[in-house]
């Protein structure tokens, strides 16, 4: 299952953007938006997270 974020959590910061290797992870305006197809729970973004808004299930 690919990663996920938390709506209610998440800033805007874009760190998560930054440091995804498959380009699975876009803004929607202030939310960052995981493409399930293209993620492969490789948790770089879960990582680089501040605010812990996102989690692999």
């Amino acid at each position: 299952m690919a990663a996920q974020v938390d709506r209610e959590e998440c800033t805007g910061c874009s760190a998560c953007v930054d440091v995804c290797p498959e380009e699975a992870i876009t803004m929607d305006g202030d939310i960052a938006v995981i493409d399930a197809a293209k993620c492969t729970e490789c948790g770089l973004c879960v990582d680089a997270c501040p605010v812990e808004a996102i989690s692999i299930p």
